[in-house]
């Protein structure tokens, strides 16, 4: 386990480095290192390691929605309400019906089915957007409108309703009787229950840190492990209470920052130091999770179905700016900020299969071949766009 940590790490950076020469997103390099090295590559990843791989990477993605948190301003917020809350779900489902009509027409699908398969293939990847949402705005690229604020915002929503949407296609297909009106309610009352939960926590830690003295790394852990157990209560409560746990952990940041700004300016440096151990580990282990051959497997026909869900997915973006400020490019990057898949995906891409859907090994197929796709193109396009597209606000004081 040792050895497999220490090849994970030193070929990350090494690849990083080299990718970030090429002028390219360092991720990519970290991807691919993964892919390499887990059991689809040279097999050179502990099992010990494989086999924690889903709580490393929600521990990696808990650091990020952070580090997401304590960098969003209320001000910002402000300017980007009514458009986020459209991006957190317009974009979804739009892409989600497209797949779904697409998946019954070309392979053939029940309903049900391609309604599973549909809501793995919609969510948006947290993982590869936030980070560099955070690049945009600590470098106030488009910071005026809020735009990467804008991004970030809708995008830790989108998940929650493709996975809410999954869970239930999922229930209907074992036979389980689904209550379609308390899963639609079940979207607002999971990010209502997350916000309140987020809140909670904040304030208690700003108490306890304001409290005692405290050093600062202390806080750090502190504030990640309350991340954590806030990620295992909604796992304990599934099926009972909603709740929007990424979106509660964004908010614990985001309160610390505007209720103690001096402590949260300190974090966020804290969790900027602890962001580079674990994006290695989020980045290389979401690359041993796919298996390239079976991306093959689904062909022409999965590139075409993930294609036309891309295409929906972009108008309900543009629908979703519809009487903002936002320039052609600034839309133009939105629309691309918001194609990578990778999180959701390798998380319960293989969910289906396991519960004994008939065409599990398929969907999971075509939740490898859009992480395939998506992801690398999706996190070149961000940058390069982001960089010539948004622009340069780094004159203003507030974000």
């Amino acid at each position: 386990m040792a050895l497999s940590l220490a090849l994970i790490i030193l070929f990350a950076l090494l690849f990083g480095r080299f990718f970030k020469k090429l002028k390219l997103p360092a991720l990519l390099g970290m991807l691919l290192i993964g892919i390499m090295l887990g059991p689809y590559g040279f097999d050179l990843i502990s099992q010990d390691i494989l086999n924690i791989s889903s709580d490393l990477r929600m521990i990696a993605l808990i650091v990020i929605l952070i580090r997401a948190g304590l960098g969003i301003k209320k001000e910002t917020l402000k300017k980007v309400g009514i458009p986020a809350v459209k991006l957190s779900f317009i974009p979804g489902l739009m892409e989600g019906t497209a797949v779904i009509f697409a998946a019954m027409y070309l392979l053939k699908f029940e309903f049900v089915e391609a309604g599973i398969l549909a809501f793995i293939i919609a969510a948006v990847s947290p993982a590869v957007v936030v980070p560099q949402m955070l690049t945009f705005i600590e470098q106030q690229k488009g910071a005026k409108k809020g735009i990467p604020t804008l991004v970030l915002t809708g995008a830790s929503v989108d998940d929650v309703v493709a996975i809410t949407i999954f869970s239930a296609f999922l229930s209907i297909y074992g036979g389980q009787q689904v209550n379609i009106l308390r899963q639609i309610l079940n979207v607002p009352l999971a990010i209502f229950l997350g916000i309140v939960l987020g809140t909670l926590i904040s304030l208690f830690l700003i108490y306890i840190f304001k409290k005692y003295h405290i050093r600062d790394t202390k806080k750090a852990l502190l504030l990640l492990s309350f991340g954590i157990l806030m990620n295992s209560v909604e796992h304990l409560l599934e099926g009972i209470v909603p709740i929007a746990t990424l979106l509660g952990i964004m908010v614990i940041g985001f309160v610390i920052q505007e209720r103690y700004s001096i402590l949260g300016d300190r974090l966020s440096t804290k969790f900027n130091k602890i962001w580079i151990f674990a994006e290695l580990m989020l980045f290389v282990l979401i690359g041993a999770e796919v298996n390239i051959n079976l991306a093959f497997e689904s062909g022409l026909i999965g590139l075409v179905i993930i294609f036309l869900g891309l295409t929906a997915r972009s108008i309900g973006v543009l629908l979703s700016l519809v009487g903002t400020h936002l320039n052609i490019k600034e839309k133009a990057f939105c629309v691309l900020a918001y194609t990578p898949k990778a999180t959701v995906q390798a998380a319960i891409g293989a969910i289906p299969l396991a519960a004994g859907v008939a065409s599990g090994e398929l969907i999971l197929a075509l939740a490898v071949l859009s992480i395939v796709v998506t992801a690398p193109l999706g996190a070149v396009a961000i940058k390069a766009a982001g960089k010539h597209w948004l622009s340069d606000d780094s004159g203003l004081i507030n974000q």
